[in-house]
């Protein structure tokens, strides 16, 4: 109890920080992996459809971790998932390190930095979740602004360590800091309050919410409801349309003729703007409703990707930039606030793990048919044009989706009748 309660903070917040902290290193990294393009093309020749394809191998394998550790994080507890994880990607950015050919790349990328990054966002975002009853979007939001500020930071870092050291010796460097950081903070995660003899936040003396009560059901439950398809099929389009222009943002910028390390700010404005989005509809979901939020902002996402065939030069590029970061940004912590809603507390690793393994196939395609388009055509032109009609189909589709409150739930197995 003193550990829950010192200084007068309550511990959920500690929990939400390192959190935080530890998707600022994984998830950072892993967005960051477009700042190595250049480099990667310029020593070993490989083409950015080749460069890319580890970002399809890495995002699926990323996709079915985030599943099977979310499930996992439900029965031995976030704080081991998180520590697995960390070594799994601390081995991984030791491994690129050392990489000689192309099947390294898709192998140590796709299995260790994908696999181990399983670990952290999905188990995270459900860890939180059962902390607070109240501000649960505002504190989702929060844990997903980690993955703005490890991008924000590590991207001109990550730039500046290549310049002066060279890539191999970076990716070091990143071990030895996923390692000292990640592990040591993974001992702060508690998964429930009760483990600590506290309530969740807002537990006490709770005032009736406009929103409708949440369904509390069994993941087996969830897979045969319609709604867990139709969000993870929004996801899915969702993130095929801004995955694209993530991974091949700072190659793009420099093609425009922008200095190198110009390049990777334009990414840093990005993933700054992001971080403004994700808190941003974290409070208009509490006022506003988490479907609501989504769907104006799928369409403020199509919009910035389809503004990508204009800009030529720094300026532009900084302005759209931070204009997309907060629309990409905006729409990625309403998922988990979604499933929530939907399915409850009961399987929300299982179900949230479900929903972005789906998401995670359309980060990887989109960033990989990126690449080979432009290796086929010299130009990003076709990509961004896609990726608008991906976000305008998932913005449709979300449409669609009933509010939780009009959800039918999934009926229960019938019990014989007594004889």
């Amino acid at each position: 109890m003193q550990l829950a309660q010192r200084g007068g903070l309550f511990y959920g917040w500690i929990v939400v920080g390192a959190s935080i902290v530890a998707a600022a290193i994984t998830m950072g990294l892993m967005f960051s992996l477009g700042v190595f393009m250049e480099p990667l093309e310029l020593t070993f020749g490989w083409g950015r459809g080749e460069i890319a394809r580890a970002s399809l191998f890495g995002w699926i394998t990323f996709g079915l971790a985030s599943f099977g550790f979310g499930a996992l994080s439900d029965r031995i507890g976030t704080r081991y998932v998180v520590m697995i994880g960390g070594t799994m990607f601390g081995l991984g950015m030791l491994g690129l390190s050392r990489m000689q050919s192309l099947w390294h790349l898709y192998l140590i990328y796709g299995l260790l930095i994908g696999g181990g990054n399983g670990a952290f966002l999905v188990p995270l975002t459900s860890t939180v979740t059962r902390w607070f009853n109240q501000r649960r979007a505002l504190v989702v939001a929060l844990t997903n602004a980690g993955i703005g500020l490890g991008s924000t930071l590590l991207a001109p870092l990550t730039r500046y360590l290549v310049t002066l050291y060279g890539w191999r010796i970076t990716c070091l460097i990143f071990a030895c800091l996923a390692w000292g950081i990640i592990l040591p903070v993974a001992t702060l995660i508690l998964n429930r309050p009760q483990d600590i003899g506290l309530q969740p936040y807002g537990a006490e003396g709770q005032t009736p919410s406009r929103h409708p009560p949440e369904a509390d059901t069994a993941f087996g439950q969830v897979l045969r409801s319609p709604a867990f398809w139709v969000v993870g099929f929004v996801h899915f389009l969702c993130c095929a349309a801004h995955s694209g222009p993530i991974f091949h943002m700072v190659s793009r910028v420099i093609d425009a003729g922008v200095p190198k390390l110009a390049a990777a700010t334009v990414f840093s404005w990005a993933s700054l703007a992001s971080i403004i989005g994700r808190v941003g509809t974290g409070v208009l979901a509490e006022r506003r409703g988490s479907k609501t939020v989504l769907v104006a902002w799928l369409f403020m996402q199509a919009s910035a990707v389809l503004l990508y065939v204009f800009p030529r030069d720094y300026g532009s590029f900084t302005a759209l930039a931070i204009y997309f970061g907060v629309s990409y940004g905006g729409v990625m912590p309403l998922y988990a606030v979604v499933a929530r809603e939907y399915f409850g507390e009961r399987a929300m690793g299982a179900s949230y793990g479900g929903i972005f393994f789906i998401s995670c196939i359309g980060m990887g395609i989109g960033a990989w048919i990126g690449g080979q388009l432009f290796d086929h055509t010299g130009t990003y032109q076709v990509m961004y044009i896609l990726s608008f009609l991906y976000g305008s189909a998932g913005a449709l589709l979300a449409l669609w989706l009933r509010t939780p409150g009009a959800q039918r739930p999934v009926a229960a197995p019938a019990q014989p009748a007594a004889t």
